[in-house]
Formats: C-alpha cells, sequence, structure tokens
C-alpha cells in the first residue's frame, strides 16, 4: 500500500513539474522577437541612435514582461541601410533606424524636409515633426512603403560646415572646396549652390577622405563631428545652423498589426519616450566636454554675422527650391507647402507662448 501510494505521489510529482516546463516553454516559445538594427555602435553617450534604441529596449520588454524581446543590431552588421531596410520590408528584421539618405530611397518626398534653414530652433523643429505634419508624412509613408514610423530622432542637432583649407564666412568662401555630403539631392544641392563642389562619400569612408585629402570639409552637428573625431582632420568649423535632418525611425507595419492593443500601446508609447532621450542626450552632449567646448579647443570656430547668415540662406534655398521642382515636380510642391505651413504654426506658436 505504501509502495504505490508512493508511486501515485512520484506520478504526481513528475506530472506537475512537466506540466510546469510545458507551460514555461510555451511561454518562451509565444514570446515576440523585435529586431532592431543602426548604423551606429552601440553607445549611447558617443552617438545618437544608441540611446533611442537602449531605452526602447528596456521599456518594451519591462512593461511586457519579456513577452516582446528587443534585439540591438548595431554598427551595420546586418548589412548597409538599404539592405537593413529591404529586410525590414521584408520581415527579416522588424525595425531600423535610417538617416534622410536611407528613407528617401523608398520614399522621395522626405526630400523636402532637407530645406535650408528651415528652423530657427530645435523646439520648433520638434513642435513640426511630433505633430500633425509629422503624423501627415508618417502615415504616407507606411501606406507606400509599408514601413510604420516610430518617431523622428535627432542625427545630432543641426548641421555646420567645416574644413581644412580656411575660414569660412561668406559663401565666397565655399569656392573650390570639396565638401562630403550625404547621397542627399538637397543637401549636394545646398553646398553646390554655395559654390562648393558636393561631394557623396559613405559615412564609413568619410575620416579616411577627410585626412587624405579626398574631400576638404563636411557637414554635419556638432556631437557627430566631435564622437567622429573629425577635429584631428578638420581646422575649421562655421556655426551656419543651417539644417535639422532627423532620423526616420521605421518598423514593418504588418508585424505591427499583428500585436495585441496593449503591445501596440507599449510599443508607441516606448518608442515616443526613446525619441526624447535621444534629443535630450544630444543637447546635454553639445554643451558638454563631448560637443562645442571641446571643439573649441581643437578647431578655429567662427559664427556669421546675420548679414553674413543671409548670404547663406539666400542662395542655399534657391538651390534647394530648384531641386524639389526638377526632382519632384507637383508633389514636392504639395509637401513642401504643408513642410512650411506647418513651420509658420509652430513658430507663432512658440511666440504665443512668450507673450
Amino acid at each position: 500500500m505504501k509502495s504505490t501510494n508512493l508511486f501515485r505521489k512520484t506520478v504526481l510529482t513528475i506530472s506537475v513539474f512537466m506540466l510546469f516546463m510545458f507551460i514555461c516553454s510555451g511561454n518562451a516559445y509565444s514570446s515576440k522577437v523585435l529586431k532592431l538594427a543602426h548604423l551606429n555602435p552601440q553607445e549611447p553617450f558617443e552617438n545618437p541612435t544608441a540611446p533611442i534604441a537602449a531605452v526602447f529596449k528596456t521599456m518594451v520588454e519591462s512593461r511586457t514582461n519579456m513577452g516582446i524581446k528587443v534585439e540591438i543590431y548595431p554598427a551595420g552588421v546586418l548589412g548597409k541601410e538599404r539592405e537593413s531596410m529591404e529586410q525590414v520590408q521584408q520581415g527579416v528584421i522588424q525595425s531600423y533606424i535610417a538617416s534622410g539618405t536611407g528613407i528617401a530611397q523608398f520614399y522621395k518626398a522626405y526630400d523636402v524636409t532637407n530645406l535650408p534653414f528651415a528652423f530657427n530652433s530645435y523646439a520648433v523643429a520638434y513642435d513640426v515633426y511630433d505633430g500633425p505634419f509629422g503624423q501627415e508624412m508618417a502615415e504616407d509613408i507606411r501606406k507606400k512603403t509599408g514601413f510604420k514610423v516610430l518617431g523622428f530622432g535627432e542625427s545630432g542637432g543641426f548641421f555646420q560646415i567645416s574644413n581644412s583649407k580656411r575660414p569660412i564666412k561668406t559663401p565666397a568662401d565655399m569656392k573650390g572646396l570639396k565638401i562630403r555630403t550625404m547621397a542627399i539631392p538637397l543637401h549636394m544641392g545646398i553646398i553646390d549652390s554655395l559654390g562648393g563642389a558636393a561631394t557623396p562619400i559613405a559615412w564609413v569612408e568619410v575620416y579616411t577622405a577627410l585626412q587624405t585629402g579626398v574631400v576638404d570639409g563636411q557637414m554635419n552637428p556638432i556631437p557627430i563631428i566631435n564622437t567622429a573625431k573629425f577635429f584631428e582632420v578638420q581646422k575649421y568649423i562655421t556655426l551656419t545652423n543651417h539644417l535639422y535632418a532627423p532620423y526616420v525611425w521605421v518598423l514593418n507595419d504588418k508585424w505591427f498589426q499583428g500585436l495585441t492593443p496593449a503591445e501596440k500601446e507599449i510599443i508607441l508609447d516606448a518608442a515616443q519616450t526613446a525619441v526624447m532621450s535621444g534629443r535630450g542626450l544630444n543637447r546635454i552632449t553639445e554643451s558638454s566636454d563631448k560637443g562645442l567646448p571641446v571643439i573649441a579647443k581643437k578647431m578655429e570656430i567662427y559664427t556669421p554675422s546675420p548679414e553674413e547668415l543671409a548670404q547663406f540662406r539666400k542662395l542655399a534655398i534657391a538651390g534647394a527650391q530648384k531641386i524639389i521642382s526638377e526632382k519632384l515636380g507637383e508633389e514636392g510642391k504639395i509637401w513642401t507647402d504643408k513642410f512650411l505651413k506647418a513651420i509658420d504654426v509652430a513658430e507663432k506658436k512658440m511666440k504665443a507662448q512668450v507673450k
């Protein structure tokens, strides 16, 4: 009798244990994986995309109790930008933080947001991209590409121009200088219209190109200039603040639609918080020993006067408008009008808060 009871207890114990293991393995199997890629090293205090990825991962995994696991693939380990974005479209990976070059290859109208001297402050830029304009463009991107836009993450802030030849005080000083740009028509057009020679070069090759003299200069935000150590191969920098070009963070929309309502809410909330975290880090970096203060010790800085900036603005805007007309036609005009209207509304909102 005792042996029978012992046998029953043993069977019951084993059954409970196997049921527990089955339940646990079932949870592990049913957990979703979100593969997130970006081109920069995963160093949150060194580049703008790393903190976005880090904050997003922490929030999603904790709030879903690991129901959604976020795997970060930094530094282009899954391929170059176009390859990574195609992987998102195909569902091989779920998400990618794209540069303006990357998104424009799939959605040409995005180029209108590269209008030079469009923004006079970060607050206005954030209001435009987080507001109705950004939401409308995001929906158009989703419909035409299958990319759901999670947010417009900051690429480092306003762009400045550096070079190794001479101080740039007016557009006349740009003449003959070979300036590296991204392969974005408006970026190239800005430099060409100012008298320089725009030279598109892949990001991984920029430092060497500057070092060897393939190009004389480049344009990028202060945090990027510093973390990329361009001050080692560049002597002069001009604070033009001529361009604000955010990253476009995309997600496979079909994958997103397969989530539960609660999971969708967590994804969107985490993305919004992550984007704000990236912006905040950039502002801190700009004023820290990783930003302008250290740049000032290693490069000759020039801040153009209002009159000198007006010269840059006049030429750059004219060149950009010509490119938009030639490359994007009527669609470009429509989106440009919407973009400028959104900026005007945001500026008026900021001024109203001052009163």
